[in-house]
């Protein structure tokens, strides 16, 4: 697996344009990253051996997302102690709220931290990435706050 800084999981194929928004404020920043399908019901050998691949050649973050019983999130933070952003997709008869209920209610010591449903907030888990990533890498806290300077920019318009 070549070095990323944030690995991209989600639950299913049908996720890709929602994880898709996460993936591209990645690479407006230039944040090496990956996608990948696992999920936490259906293929969980593959999910804890991506995350330990990612995990051991340094990955910083994780971005699962995942819709119905969206449990993909906290399976990948009980995987690892580095920060997990969750996107619960609203792809159930329930319209998300399953999903948002299961990424939100972890339990205590093991964190996800959730965003909005769907592809706004797989776009905030893109951005919550780089602020993380940004901590510890001026140049990529440069950008961000060029970035915010221009949101503030449009507004006055």
């Amino acid at each position: 697996m070549k070095k990323i800084d944030v690995l991209i999981l989600m639950g299913s194929s049908s996720d890709m344009e929602v994880m898709s928004e996460a993936a591209r404020v990645l690479a407006d920043f230039g944040i090496p990253h990956r996608m990948e399908v696992a999920s936490a019901h259906r293929s969980p050998d593959l999910v804890r051996r991506l995350v330990q691949e990612a995990d051991s050649q340094g990955c910083s973050v994780f971005i699962a997302g995942a819709g119905w019983a969206a449990h993909l999130a906290g399976a990948v933070a009980a995987l690892t102690v580095k920060p997990v952003i969750g996107v619960p997709i609203p792809s159930s008869p329930l319209q998300g709220l399953d999903s948002l209920l299961s990424t939100v209610q972890m339990p205590a010591g093991i964190p996800v931290a959730t965003v909005a449903l769907g592809g706004g907030g797989a776009k905030n888990a893109g951005f919550l990435a780089v602020s993380i990533l940004a901590l510890e890498r001026e140049e990529v806290a440069r950008k961000l706050s060029e970035h915010r300077r221009l949101l503030a920019e449009d507004r006055k318009r």
